[in-house]
């Protein structure tokens, strides 16, 4: 069950990191992420209110639910930007070099992946960083091919401690720990938006169109938690993390990114290695 939720929730972060993707190329970045997350807010705020749920009885799931928000989108923030200015095939698979995180988290808390199992971990960061690698045409191109690497490493490091941050509070309550880590974030983007004042703004009908990605962004988020719930967090934190197969394939796809081989072949390492865990 937990590897079905971690893939399922892979496949919608592919698909709302391509189409958020797109749409920082068109809008500010600050106010792409202000209606992503605040339109998934607005479905699983919903949601928690009419369940009833109880809220956390110890202070700290609070916390570190929160923390894992803040992360998250500061993650976010930096991929967007990352995916805005970069080649998606090459931005989406540094991110999920994350991955490191949970695994280590995963192994010190007790978690013991079988061989196979910890075979296809391998084969799947293998597989990202040899999918990063690109060469560029001129020095401008690569300039900003430099910039987006950075933030995209910057976005695995804050991805790797949502995933580690929001484990704990998950066991308590996942619609709550939901609702803390889409909430706390927003006062802080507003903040940006506000002070920024940028002027790429959305139609209202991209508007909504990048609040429904949010939804699917929700989606992915609440099916990895759930998956941590049910399951190791060092393989569910990996199989998370292979959203950027999902994205790579949309931009060869949609927008006609061409692979090199050394990438072709990270992505055949990276769907083995999904097999191999689930296999384990």
């Amino acid at each position: 069950m937990a590897i079905a939720l971690a893939i399922t929730a892979a496949a919608c972060w592919g698909l709302s990191d391509f189409l958020a993707g797109l749409a920082s190329r068109r809008v500010a970045v600050p106010i792409v992420l202000l209606l992503v997350e605040g339109g998934g807010l607005l479905v699983v705020a919903t949601i928690t209110v009419a369940s009833g749920e109880p809220f956390f009885t110890e202070t700290r799931d609070a916390l570190s639910a929160i923390g894992g928000g803040l992360a998250g989108v500061l993650a976010l923030g930096c991929f967007y930007r990352a995916l805005a200015i970069g080649t998606m095939s090459v931005v989406a698979p540094i991110s999920a070099t994350g991955a490191a995180l949970p695994v280590v988290a995963g192994v010190i808390s007790g978690d013991r992946p079988s061989l196979i199992a910890a075979a296809g971990l391998a084969a799947i960061v293998i597989g990202v960083v040899l999918a990063s690698r690109q060469e560029h045409a001129d020095a401008e191109a690569a300039a900003a091919g430099r910039t987006a690497i950075v933030l995209a490493l910057i976005s695995a490091v804050g991805f790797g401690g949502f995933f580690v941050l929001t484990n704990a509070p998950a066991d308590a309550s996942v619609l709550w720990t939901i609702t803390l880590a889409r909430a706390a974030p927003i006062p802080l983007v507003a903040a940006v938006v506000l002070a920024q004042r940028p002027r790429a703004r959305p139609s209202r009908r991209l508007a909504l169109g990048i609040a429904a990605v949010g939804t699917i962004d929700l989606a992915a988020t609440s099916l990895v938690i759930l998956a941590n719930t049910k399951g190791d967090l060092s393989v569910v934190g990996v199989l998370g993390g292979m959203y950027p197969v999902a994205t790579v394939l949309l931009a060869a796809v949609v927008l006609h990114e061409r692979l090199a081989r050394l990438q072709q072949v990270g992505v055949v390492l990276a769907l083995g290695g999904i097999a191999a865990v689930a296999a384990g």
